[in-house]
């Protein structure tokens, strides 16, 4: 029995989404065509998509995140609101690298809570001033939302922490789930009332709203729609303990491009993807892509940057300078070291301290001359968790100040309060070496924004305390976002306290030549690859992995979060069953090849034999003189001659087409070019070696075939078992008459001359060599292997085999890409089909089979 509230979730999910509190007034929709459209009912699931295009095309970019650049403050007579931009917010940032004629808006929540009743001036204030569009979450919701299910479930997962008992990281919770949901919802309903489908383009950020690319996509098939995940992404052992895997990932494929910091991130999205989904990606031209039902989905690896010209003007500034000699003054005769990290578990503050106090133990020459400035910035999140990691740093501090310190000398100065960017910037410019010890962390740009204060403004002329080379050292965990970038930095294992303390002595006392030209290094490629380079290159990929929208043609499938769009060819469409009637009735020599599993059998059916149905209708399109009626499957020849024993008039080719007779009075033949089985006794030993290595996969031999699948394999591993393979007995087999083949879980060794597109090209031929050209031909198939009948009627055509006048129906079991220009939906619809061409069909007593016909 479902439950209450997963039902809920269910309708959440489908678009029915409850309304909470009063029913607010909409914002208008931005429109480029003229006219009048009518308000979208947000219960309903249907795609839309208009059909007339705009008459001013104007590109347009919707941020959708969790919180909109903006600052707010309730104003002092406590009337109404002000509102400012908030320079450090990388959304606002990220508008430097995007064309400069496109209109940008902004969709997200404040930081602050807006009563009911000024929500409706609020809104229009900050889309007439700032174009922005707040998403107010009722209170319920927003605790449950973030406080709940971002920052107890996913927050601390994508950061390696499992939730190992009741106590430490809290058991999975639905309702926090459903909350994620129902709010990812209310910011679909935000950006759906100002989206413009056909113009312009999404780009949702970060972890929050990972399920709102499904709510969107439900409403508009060919969106142009781009998801970065600012936080890790982690290995498929730790993702895959989330109840809601399947859900998220899925949602996160009805994206066009999915951007990640590191490769490292992405290859784990791919893994799970490969592991969970089935799906497996492929790199073309330095692009990675994975194929989702017709769709290409985009997979983006690009670290974001700083803003250069804010850190710059920063530097300028009189009060920087001024704080610059103030604690140049302070730290007078020391050499400082500079931690500057948000209060949180995964920063690894304590683990620095203890390194720092390692350093102090192992090298004493650095006992009163080192000093480790912290500069710790409020905590975002709550919980018990923090609080003990408040504890134990403060009780380490304590310590080694005791331990270590003496008049006039601390050896922690622990900064335990919000600091602007000029005063972080003026600690920047006189710490010697900044430290980073997150032990996971998704990108940090403190490296970054140390290294451009370190320069100094650039063009400008050095001052007396920065006079000569410009030099800087980084000491940064190898798992943080920015570490693979930086290739000067001593790279450590934070949990490794002991090497951490000596990495931050060779840092401070390496040579000043060398601390240059790593600094140089650095400099340049920070400067260079800053939040614009970011922001364009991602645009820039969103462009192109969209360009074919407009063209293809799409349909949305699927219920709740299993929903997604398939994306086909615009001539690609359904087969109808009127028309190919009325083109049946009307031929003369009609020629049907029809494949065995899933296409006439489902793929899920234990029992394999046929149904008295389909035998019934096979008998019955056998026995029309005009028909020449093939199954063409990979199956053995003793199991399809058992199964179709009572269909006495039907062609059979067996194994791809190795064997192949013509009716049940015939015995069979080979099509093969060699009757050499030699290469068996080379393929498999081959095969045995994998099976034996490889835990799940097995070997198929067939007559003509030996087959070596791995679908019950590890995911990854059968994969790469397979790729070695391949190239293993291509290389054992490379003079023998054999074809090495890979498919879907398996990799197959055949005869060469072996396949199903070489069979339909010899029955149109025997047919036109016995005055039986086909003017009609039907082809049906589910799999790769059918592509290859597909593929050869158009030849046929061509060659004259078949005449150009011919009604032919190549129709694919299924809809996703094919050679095939029509589609049936299961094998239900098939037999369906089939029946009424049977009932179309005109018996004749006289055997269809003549003497000089069969080949």
């Amino acid at each position: 029995m479902m439950s209450r509230s997963y039902t809920n979730l269910l309708d959440l999910a489908s678009g029915n989404f409850p309304v909470m509190g009063r029913e607010k007034k909409r914002l208008p929709r931005v429109m480029t065509v003229p006219g009048v459209i009518s308000e979208l009912d947000d219960d309903q699931a249907n795609s839309v998509s208009s059909d007339v295009p705009s008459s001013v095309v104007q590109d347009r970019i919707i941020i959708v995140a969790n919180q909109l650049p903006v600052k707010a403050k309730r104003r002092p007579d406590n009337k109404g609101w002000s509102f400012s931009w908030d320079e450090d917010s990388l959304l606002l940032q990220l508008k430097d690298g995007l064309p400069e004629e496109m209109e940008v808006l902004y969709v997200g929540s404040l930081r602050v809570e807006i009563d009911l009743t000024e929500q409706d001036d609020v809104s229009q204030l900050l889309l007439d001033r700032f174009k922005c569009v707040p998403a107010f979450l009722p209170n319920d919701i927003l605790n449950k939302f973030y406080h709940g299910f971002c920052k107890q479930h996913l927050w601390p997962l994508f950061h390696y922490m499992l939730p190992f008992s009741a106590n430490h990281g809290g058991r999975f919770d639905r309702s926090l789930w459903e909350a994620y949901v129902a709010a990812n919802k209310i910011f679909s309903q935000r950006v759906i009332e100002i989206l413009n489908p056909e113009d312009d383009y999404v780009w949702i950020h970060d972890y929050h709203l990972m399920v709102l690319p499904t709510f969107l996509r439900r409403r508009f098939n060919r969106l142009r729609m781009g998801f970065f995940l600012h936080s890790p992404f982690p290995s498929s052992e730790i993702y895959r303990t989330l109840p809601v895997r399947e859900e998220i990932l899925k949602a996160l494929l009805n994206s066009d491009l999915i951007g990640f910091h590191t490769f490292d991130y992405a290859r784990h999205f791919l893994s799970c993807c490969s592991r969970m989904l089935g799906l497996e990606y492929q790199s073309k031209r330095g692009y990675i892509g994975l194929e989702y039902y017709g769709r290409t989905v985009g997979i983006k690896i690009m670290p974001v940057g700083i803003h250069m010209g804010q850190i710059e003007s920063v530097l300028r500034l009189a009060d920087k300078e001024w704080r610059v000699g103030e604690l140049r003054q302070q730290f007078e005769g020391k050499t400082v070291l500079l931690g500057v990290d948000d209060m949180d578990i995964f920063k690894g503050v304590n683990l620095k301290l203890l390194a720092m106090e390692q350093l102090l133990k192992q090298h004493p020459k650095w006992q009163g001359r080192a000093v480790l400035v912290q500069i710790a910035n409020p905590a975002r999140g709550r919980g018990r968790d923090l609080e003990e990691i408040q504890d134990e740093i403060s009780a380490s501090c304590e310590r080694i100040n005791k331990t270590f310190g003496r008049p006039g000398y601390e050896p922690i100065v622990f900064i335990d309060r919000p600091i602007s960017l000029c005063e972080r910037t003026a600690y920047y410019t006189i710490a010697e070496c900044v430290v980073v010890t997150a032990v996971r962390d998704g990108m940090n740009l403190t490296p970054y924004e140390y290294i451009v204060s370190r320069q100094g403004e650039s063009g400008s002329e050095p001052s007396s305390e920065l006079s000569g080379p410009k030099k800087s050292m980084l000491v940064v965990s190898e798992f943080i976002g920015c570490s693979p970038s930086l290739s000067g930095a001593i790279r450590v294992n934070p949990w490794n306290v002991e090497a951490t303390a000596e990495a931050m002595n060779e840092a401070i006392s390496m040579n000043d030549s060398e601390k240059q030209l790593r600094h140089e290094k650095h400099y340049r490629y920070v400067s260079t690859h800053d939040v614009a380079y970011w922001s364009r290159s991602f645009f820039q990929d969103m462009e192109r992995t969209c360009k074919d929208h407009f063209r293809r043609r799409c349909w949305g499938i699927g219920l709740s979060f299993g929903f997604r769009v398939v994306a086909l060819d615009p001539n690609f469409r359904k087969l109808s069953i009127d028309a190919i009637e009325s083109a049946y009735i009307k031929s003369k020599h009609r020629a049907i090849l029809l494949d065995y599993d899933g296409t006439v059998m489902p793929q899920t059916s234990i029992n394999k034999s046929p149904s008295e149905e389909v035998i019934s209708i096979i008998n019955m399109l056998c026995s029309d003189d005009k028909n020449t009626v093939f199954v063409v499957s990979g199956r053995g020849k003793d199991s399809l001659g058992k199964w179709f024993s009572p269909c006495k008039k039907l062609g059979i080719a067996a194994e791809h087409g190795y064997f192949m007779r013509w009716h049940a009075e015939e015995p069979w033949k080979t099509i093969g070019q060699s009757n050499d089985f030699g290469w068996i006794q080379m393929a498999e030993p081959v095969m045995k070696l994998y099976t034996e290595s490889t835990d799940g996969s097995y070997i198929e031999t067939k007559e003509s075939a030996l087959v070596w699948h791995h679908r019950d394999a590890d995911p990854g591993f059968g994969s790469t078992q397979a790729k070695e393979m391949l190239d293993h007995l291509e290389s054992v087999l490379a003079n023998e008459p054999v074809a090495v083949k890979r498919g879907q879980y398996i990799v197959e060794v055949k005869p060469q001359g072996v396949s199903k597109g070489l069979v339909a090209e010899k029955i149109f031929a025997a047919m036109a060599e016995g005055g039986k050209q086909a003017d009609f031909v039907l082809c049906i198939g589910d799999d790769r292997s059918d592509e290859d009948m597909f593929e050869i009627i158009g030849d046929a055509m061509i060659s004259g085999v078949l005449s150009s006048n011919s009604s032919v129906f190549a129709c694919t079991v299924g809809q996703k890409p094919s050679k095939a220009k029509y589609y049936l939906d299961d094998t239900t619809e098939v037999i369906n089909m089939l029946e009424a061409l049977a009932d179309a069909s005109d018996p004749s007593p006289s055997p269809r089979i003549e003497e000089g016909f069969s080949p």
